[in-house]
Formats: structure tokens, C-alpha cells, sequence
């Protein structure tokens, strides 16, 4: 970090008192589970407070400015940063994520629990810009949904028809008293319930992904229009008690679902048969717990992909979550040479 940077010091990092030593008081920063912590001695009420006001808003500069005016040694302030920097726990805020929160102190509040895991590369920007649509209001989808939304993605729609069934309810997501009502209405309700504030309209062009949450989405007609518009698609459902996360589409660099069914289709030839019966089936499927964990495995990928940090695993590749240990089993999925979904290698390549 530089003199520019915008040092946070996350509100999750606890800040501890330590009994008396020979310097009496201290302070620890950290180091309670798996990561490393600082230890600073001797400890005020002042440096505790200087630490806990370490919220990305100043830089690094301003912080060590304002530490002297309130009486402390600059070289101790800027050692104290330094170390916890070496140990990981101090953030360079970007400036401009800071001008994509929401206003108001409940949002400001989120968005500071949020903001550590998509800093850097203005990957909360892009979060906050994000457009994501998830197809089917079912025990994976609006859970997913209200995660997407309260982790900061600007922009998550629901999408569904008919009514909601007794079956549907589950935690954090549709509820029991939702029965008979419209499933978009009441999804987009849930989903508010965890984001005020995020849009949940419909997107008026391309979403930056949607995802599939219905049991057998894959074979959705709709899902070459996916293909054809370019528009990146992740399934996330339960089938039967398993869980399964992927692939995540990305028209023109991975290969698509009708490959998947493809490359089913060359290991079983009996796959198609099955598979147009399963299309049909609809019925809530898994358990509280495979639902609500598939809702969250799906989440990384889906904030792993809008903000930009690299390949989310599930590129071309799905995990499996069965119980009961839901140990994650992954499977790849290349393109298939029947599939035309990519364009061909050119001679040579």
C-alpha cells in the first residue's frame, strides 16, 4: 500500500484487549481462527479507535495526519498499518467502490460486510452494475436470488409464472404464508426482504448471466436462445437429493448444454428418451440444507464471474453436492464435435 491508498479495516476482524504485560495494555487485531493477528502494546482507547475507524474513506496519508493531530506517533501509526498489512487484514479500498454503496446507514452497513470480498480491479463496481436473472422461483433459485442481492449485485430478477405451491417454502427464500400467490411477485418480496434497495425489475437488454434453477432447465428450449444472444447461463438445481452447480455457459468460449446432453447421449444412449421425460418434471426436489448449500455454491460462482477475479470453477464444469456429506464432486463438460456452438479451430490450431 501506498500513501494514496484507502486502508479498511473490515468490521468481521475482531479487535480484542489483551490483559496487561510488562507495557501494559494491548490490543489484538486478529488471529482468533486461521488467520494471522497483530498484537500492539501498549493499547488506548484512542488506538482502538483509530482502528476501528479504518473504514476506506481516508488514505492511508489522511489516516496517519488525523492519528497525529489526536496525539499518537506517526512512525507507531504507519508500523501498526504496515504490520497489519503483512498479516492480510487490512483492505486497499478502491476510492470509487465507495461511491457505488447505497446511501443510508442500514446499506452502508452491508456494503461494508460486503465490500472486502470484491475489492480490488473495481470489482464491487462491476458487482453493483450486474445484471443477473434467475430463471424459476424454486428452493434454489429465490434463496439464490436474496444471497445475490444482499451480496451487492445491482440488479437481480426473478423470473417465473403460476402460482406458489405449499412445497416451495423454504428458508430465505418463499414461505408458507406465499402459497397461491403469484411466483414472481412473491420471489421478488423475498428477495426484497434481504435488499431493499436492489432493482428488481427485468432486465431491459441482455442479463450479464442467468441462471437455471428449474430441475432439468438444460433442456429448455429457451436455453439456445441463451446460445444464440451470447448470454453467459449457469444451472444451479437439485435433482433428486443431489445438488448440482454448472456448468457456467460462456457462448463462444466454453462448450454449451446441448454438448452435456450430447456427451450423456454418447455414454447412454438411452439418455434422450430419459431426458425429455425429466424435462417435464417439475416437483420441488432435496432437502432444506442441499437446497440452501446448492443456493450458496452457486453464489460464489455467480459473484466470482459478474465481478471479474478470475474463472469460477464451474467454467465448463459441474459440482455435484450429495448427501450426506456433500463432498463436491466436480465433472467436466467439453464441447462436443456434433455441436456447433463454438466456432471451428482454424487449420493448424
Amino acid at each position: 500500500m501506498t500513501d494514496t491508498s484507502h486502508p479498511l479495516l473490515p468490521p468481521t476482524v475482531p479487535v480484542l484487549r489483551l490483559p496487561g504485560g510488562a507495557d501494559g495494555p494491548a490490543l489484538q487485531v486478529g488471529g482468533v481462527d486461521s488467520t494471522d493477528g497483530v498484537v500492539v502494546s501498549p493499547a488506548t482507547g484512542a488506538l482502538e479507535r483509530l482502528l476501528r475507524g479504518l473504514d476506506g474513506r481516508r488514505t492511508w496519508r489522511a489516516v496517519v495526519a488525523d492519528a497525529v493531530r489526536d496525539g499518537h506517533d506517526p512512525t507507531a501509526v504507519d508500523a501498526v498499518l504496515r504490520a497489519l498489512v503483512d498479516t492480510g487484514l487490512l483492505v486497499d479500498l478502491e476510492a470509487a467502490d465507495l461511491l457505488a454503496t447505497d446511501a443510508g446507514p442500514a446499506a452502508s452497513a452491508r456494503a461494508a460486510a460486503e465490500l472486502p470480498t470484491a475489492t480490488g480491479g473495481a470489482r464491487w463496481q462491476a458487482r453493483r452494475r450486474a445484471t443477473v436473472v434467475v430463471d424459476g422461483a424454486t428452493r434454489v433459485g429465490v434463496p439464490l436470488a436474496a444471497v445475490l442481492a444482499a451480496s451487492g449485485v445491482g440488479r437481480v430478477h426473478v423470473r417465473d409464472t403460476g402460482p406458489v405451491a405449499a412445497g416451495d417454502a423454504v428458508v430465505g427464500g418463499l414461505d408458507a404464508a406465499d402459497e397461491g400467490r403469484p411466483r414472481g411477485l412473491a420471489a421478488a418480496d423475498a428477495v426484497r426482504r434481504a435488499s431493499p434497495l436492489t432493482d428488481l425489475r427485468p432486465p431491459a437488454g441482455p442479463a450479464d448471466l442467468v441462471v437455471l434453477t428449474r430441475a432439468w432447465a438444460s433442456t429448455d428450449p429457451r436455453v439456445a436462445d441463451l446460445q444464440r444472444d451470447g448470454v453467459a447461463h449457469l444451472v444451479a438445481t437439485v435433482r433428486g437429493e443431489t445438488g448440482v452447480v454448472g456448468p457456467l455457459v460462456v457462448p463462444g468460449r466454453t462448450g454449451c448444454l446441448r454438448c452435456a446432453e450430447l456427451l450423456r447421449r454418447d455414454a447412454d444412449p438411452r439418455w434422450p428418451v430419459l431426458s425429455a421425460q425429466l424435462a417435464t418434471d417439475a416437483r420441488p426436489a432435496g432437502a432444506t440444507v442441499t437446497c440452501l448449500l446448492t443456493a450458496l455454491t452457486a453464489a460464489v460462482q455467480v459473484l466470482g464471474y459478474v465481478d471479474g477475479g478470475g474463472a469460477p470453477v464451474t467454467l465448463g464444469a459441474t459440482l455435484e453436492l450429495r448427501p450426506p456429506q456433500f463432498t463436491p464432486r466436480s465433472r467436466r463438460w467439453g464441447a462436443h464435435p456434433e455441436c456447433r456452438c463454438r466456432p471451428p479451430r482454424p487449420p493448424g490450431g
